[in-house]
């Protein structure tokens, strides 16, 4: 559910990168999401080890079916910024509709999230709320660095 998180943060400290800005930015979205993933499903697998279940490849295959919202969340602010140049927009522009697509994708995974969870109009609310303010706690850190 945090991957959109990550890849805001992604967004908000890549800053310049190099002589191809936007494939940069995409391909780092993208690993970035990819590794996060394997360390989640990992540290499951490792869980589950530890009280004395042993994964076979059905449950291997579970977790990283369970954990891959952490990639998906990459994906679409690569997308963004790997098809910007459709849109007219520059470097900066670009980063900031990233992050801002982002930080959307986290409020609305997290409200269908507490929805799908059989929460209560003001608990999907507050489940909004939360990961609206962690998300402009990237924005302004991004701000902040003046990137």
């Amino acid at each position: 559910m945090y991957g959109s998180l990550l890849a805001a943060s992604v967004v908000a400290t890549a800053g310049t990168l190099g002589d191809y800005p936007r494939l940069e930015l995409s391909l780092l979205l993208i690993v970035t999401g990819l590794v996060f993933w394997a360390a989640h499903v990992y540290a499951r697998l490792a869980g589950e080890r530890l009280h004395g279940q042993r994964p076979d490849f059905v449950e291997v295959r579970r977790v990283a079916r369970h954990e891959r919202s952490i990639v998906e969340a990459a994906v679409l602010p690569a997308a963004v910024v790997a098809g910007s140049p459709l849109l007219g927009l520059g470097l900066g522009a670009t980063a900031w509709l990233a992050l801002g697509i982002a930080v959307a994708q986290q409020v609305v995974w997290a409200s269908l999230g507490a929805v799908a969870a059989g929460a209560g109009r003001m608990q999907v609310v507050a489940e909004g709320a939360v990961n609206l303010l962690l998300g402009l706690i990237i924005v302004a850190a991004k701000a902040a660095l003046g990137h």
